[in-house]
């Protein structure tokens, strides 16, 4: 099955642990309001790390996404892993396996984010058992 819509995201800067600020670790909280034929509202936290090369940086993230998804309701975790090598993006959103509740027990799936003219969206293939 294939969802798609637009979605809003907004980051906040977090200050990182005390013990772990010499690593050049960022941390930011998500929060996303999704759209289309998912209509959810998602809470996260990233962790980035910036290269020494301009457009070279790694982030990975965990949300907890809840709301419908194509008429069902429940929730599901998303697990992000991305990388730039100086400004070539890739990106690896899936979801959690067994983390899907209510009517989405038994997601799986994977989501594609894709931001044009300063406006995301998402394309989510996925399969429920």
């Amino acid at each position: 099955m294939h969802a798609t819509g637009p979605f809003e995201v907004k980051l906040t800067p977090q200050p990182p642990a005390e013990d772990i600020a010499a690593a050049r670790l960022g941390r930011q909280t998500l929060h996303k309001q999704f759209h289309g034929d998912l209509e959810a509202t998602s809470l996260g936290e990233m962790i980035a790390s910036m290269g020494d090369v301009q457009g070279s940086a790694g982030y990975v993230a965990m949300e907890r996404v809840t709301g419908t998804l194509q008429g069902r309701s429940g929730s599901f975790v998303l697990q992000h892993s991305g990388t730039m090598n100086r400004g070539a993006p890739q990106l690896s959103v899936s979801v959690v396996p067994d983390s899907g509740t209510g009517e989405l027990v038994g997601l799986a799936g994977t989501m594609a984010i894709e931001i044009a003219q300063g406006r995301h969206s998402y394309h989510f293939d996925y399969t429920l058992s």
